[in-house]
């Protein structure tokens, strides 16, 4: 989206989605429609040609019925060919008028509608502005950003409270048409993210496709909020510390993960096919973070129903089989497996973790 429009105002550039025509098929409808006022009122004055006279030569052409109706239902009206029989007055009482009123009101329409509908796009955005607070804002609109809003639907996350950023008008066209709120920028500048709401945000995903700007992405993003969770992706391995010397809370790096699956995938293709099923959420199996609850509190992690992968405790992240866990408190937060509700839920225990396997 330009930075200004055609009136010269300054746009806010965010883009909502919404079910309405586009512009330029409302005029287009609009037109057709006035033409087909025209050229019906054209047959109309030709049929009734007799009643009506040329002050220039006395004969009504066709080419004269299309002057004639053109210049009537534009209430131009220079009187060189007028009605002159009663007959012909009448048609143009009951029937020229009323066609003449609908012609007018059809183009008028059009230029009110052009006018109010950047009214309320802007109270829509005025009014998403006011409500946004504790949403994801997607810097990338390719496959990783795609990927990423399906994780975040599958983990519950509904549209509205996701936003996207990108560069290309086409990526934010094709994001509102499944429902997301898109700003067309580079989520490396201060006043695009401001945009976003970035200061009310709950977490940012970098999803851009570059390592260089996802670098200056998540300094712009720590800069205007200290405190929001940032989950970046790195190409390339030599740049994971970069990201996170910028800011970033999470750093995947997308090339060394997939060399790793494709070369586990030789001799324990099983293994990638587990781990697949894991990153892939809403079917099969799926990890999910949670917190202990009150009747978990003193059991081991192996006595639960959920297979529990990590324990978070003090800021500090353990693995299952850690000996320092001994038994779960209040405030663990828990990384977990569980089986999607459509593929049933797997028994807890050993049992169970042999089952996932």
């Amino acid at each position: 989206m330009a930075s200004e429009t055609e009136t010269g105002t300054e746009h806010t550039g965010v883009q909502i989605a919404h079910v309405e025509d586009s512009p330029i098929r409302q005029v287009t409808r609009r037109l057709v429609i006035a033409a087909a006022i025209l050229l019906l009122t054209i047959l109309l004055v030709w049929l009734d040609r007799d009643g009506y006279r040329d002050n220039a030569d006395n004969d009504v052409t066709l080419l004269d019925a299309a002057y004639y109706s053109t210049v009537s239902l534009s209430t131009t009206g220079y009187g060189d060919i007028v009605p002159v029989t009663d007959g012909a007055r009448l048609f143009n009482f009951a029937v020229i008028t009323p066609l003449r009123v609908m012609f007018l009101i059809v183009l008028i329409g059009t230029t009110l509608e052009a006018l109010t509908a950047r009214s309320r796009e802007e109270f829509r955005i005025r009014r998403w502005r006011s409500r946004v607070r504790q949403h994801v804002i997607v810097c990338g609109y390719g496959t990783k950003g795609r990927s990423a809003i399906r994780s975040l639907q599958a983990n519950g996350t509904p549209l509205d409270q996701i936003v996207v950023v990108d560069p290309e008008p086409r990526a934010i066209d094709e994001a509102n048409s499944v429902g997301l709120t898109g700003i067309v920028g580079d989520a490396g500048r201060t006043e695009v993210l401001r945009r976003a709401s970035i200061e009310r945000a709950r977490a940012v995903i970098v999803a851009a496709n570059r390592d260089d700007a996802s670098v200056l992405i998540t300094l712009t993003v720590r800069q205007l909020n200290p405190s929001v969770p940032i989950t970046t992706s790195v190409r390339e391995e030599e740049n994971a510390n970069l990201l996170r010397q910028s800011g970033a809370d999470t750093v995947i790096t997308t090339s060394a993960t997939s060399g790793r699956l494709l070369g586990l995938s030789t001799d324990a293709p099983r293994v990638v096919a587990v781990v697949e099923d894991l990153v892939t959420g809403g079917q099969g199996l799926d990890l999910k973070q949670r917190r202990v609850t009150a009747g978990e509190v003193g059991l081991g992690p192996r006595q639960l129903r959920d297979i529990v992968l990590s324990v978070t405790r003090g800021g500090r992240t353990l693995r299952f089989d850690d000996p320092l866990i001994g038994t779960l408190q209040a405030d663990d937060v828990l990384v977990v497996v569980k089986s999607h509700p459509n593929t049933g839920q797997p028994s807890g225990g050993a049992e169970g973790r042999a089952a996932a396997v």
